[in-house]
């Protein structure tokens, strides 16, 4: 039996486990006083819940979840609970009370709900138990050339690991996303909500697929913004080497009209795949980008980047070309705190320099341009990695309730891949750049997010704003 699916599958048999699902909070568990830091311009209070490290040993060594509330603002009292997550690596109870806007984009939701947060486990930049240190984001590794390459990656991978793994092995294993639906559960048994509210920002879907899968019978509601699909990691992997070719047939129509961009009127589909070609031979510095680095590089840019910075994407695509990757090298870094702590305990990796072969070729003939930028099969980082992948495999059950996908035209895809598994579910779609569009004030999709968690209102089929 394939090792992942039998994982997959004991953790769903722990979902049905009463006591594991029943253990970490009695409900009404909660008391509320100061944050650290403050209380904000928000009057945000806030509370701290224990929990087990490992779940599959309710009644064994607990660990603390930091939680922040603002509390319903209206004259009568709150409907429910919105719990919220803003992605991988992003400290809820700092970003809801002092990030500019995020905050704001709740206002009105707050005049019928509490919207409360938490500082996922395992986090060093927040307030619940942290690792014992944190791994230091690098870069990639280049491709390796075969099975002792794969092999010396994977070693070197365990070594840097170590130090946050050997001293805390328990905690270092608990990071995945499963664990985290499970600390969601256990918030709300002790904000005594029979069912919950869920806002599941960017890697924070991960979390909520997670939750749905383990708890589907807990969601009330649940936004899914500008997320991933996590139901079938190989044909996923697909499916974004597809959206990011989309894009960037996006940005060559925006380039061959705009009399500014640096490459307009070249062929840049051939520019661009033999400048991959040439950097898979020969990584370009400074930074040493070979053709896959400088694939996820181009993949992100068209992500989180709108019209606006193309200019400056098409300048680094034709200095790349002359053999000068120093304005790629000057992008924003991929990754944030401890970002392969939870990726690489949720996706499977290649077990073996041919699987990893075979799936690029795969994904460059799908996408001959983009073909492996922003997939997780190069996700080098993860090879040897200490902890098991224990994500569940397969689509959201069927008991789901009606979901909202939320995405801009960047991010938008992989949202509507998880949102229409399940029936009745709807989506909204914004034609712009962003990430997290909720958050952004977006008077259209703050209106039609407020209906679905207030009345369980849905928008109309196609929904744009």
């Amino acid at each position: 039996m394939n090792i992942t699916r039998a994982l997959a599958a004991a953790v769903t048999l722990m979902a049905l486990c009463p006591s594991a699902a029943a253990a970490g909070a009695r409900e009404g568990a909660l008391s509320w006083g100061d944050c650290p830091g403050g209380s904000g311009a928000t009057g945000m209070r806030c509370a701290t819940l224990r929990v087990p490290v490992d779940w599959s040993k309710p009644g064994g060594r607990t660990i603390e979840l930091k939680l922040g509330r603002l509390a319903a603002t209206g004259s009568r009292p709150a409907k429910g609970t919105v719990l919220a997550n803003f992605g991988a690596g992003a400290p809820g109870i700092a970003y809801l009370r002092d990030v500019p806007g995020v905050s704001t984009a709740f206002t009105q939701l707050r005049q019928s709900m509490d919207i409360v947060t938490w500082d996922p486990r395992g986090y060093t930049n927040g307030h619940s138990t942290p690792l014992p240190c944190r791994i230091t984001s690098k870069t990639d590794p280049e491709l390796p050339d075969d099975q002792a390459g794969f092999d010396q990656i994977a070693a070197g991978n365990r070594a840097d690991a170590a130090p946050c793994h050997d001293p805390d092995p328990q905690l270092f294993d608990s990071i995945g996303s499963v664990t985290h639906a499970r600390d969601m559960e256990a918030i709300r048994r002790a904000l005594g909500e029979p069912r919950i509210n869920l806002f599941m920002g960017s890697y924070g879907g991960a979390f909520g697929q997670a939750y749905a899968h383990l708890f589907p019978k807990r969601i009330r509601t649940m936004v899914l913004d500008g997320t991933g699909n996590m139901s079938d990691p190989e044909k996923e992997n697909a499916a974004r080497a597809r959206d990011s070719e989309r894009r960037l047939r996006r940005f060559l129509a925006w380039c061959a009209d705009e009399p500014s961009c640096v490459l307009r009127g070249k062929d840049v589909p051939r520019l661009w795949q033999e400048l991959v070609a040439r950097s898979d031979r020969a990584p370009l510095q400074p930074g040493g980008f070979d053709g896959v680095r400088l694939q996820d590089y181009l993949g992100q840019a068209l992500i989180s980047q709108g019209p606006e910075r193309w200019p400056a994407l098409a300048e680094a695509i034709a200095a790349a070309g002359r053999g000068d990757a120093s304005k790629f090298a000057a992008f924003p870094a991929l990754g944030g705190p401890n970002p392969d702590v939870i990726a690489c305990q949720d996706m499977p990796r290649p077990a073996s320099h041919a699987a990893l072969k075979a799936a690029m070729k795969r994904l460059r003939a799908v996408a001959p341009s983009t073909g492996t930028g922003g997939t997780t099969v190069t996700r080098l980082r993860c090879l040897g990695y200490p902890s098991p992948v224990t994500f569940p495999a397969g689509p959201l059950p069927k008991t789901v309730p009606p979901l909202l996908g939320v995405g801009t035209w960047a991010d938008f895809p992989a949202t509507e891949r998880v949102v229409r598994q399940v029936r009745g579910s709807r989506t909204i779609y914004h034609d712009g750049p962003g990430h997290e569009i909720y958050l952004s004030g977006n008077a259209c999709v703050t209106e039609k997010v407020n209906a679905y968690f207030v009345d369980k209102t849905l928008p109309a089929p196609g929904t744009e704003c």
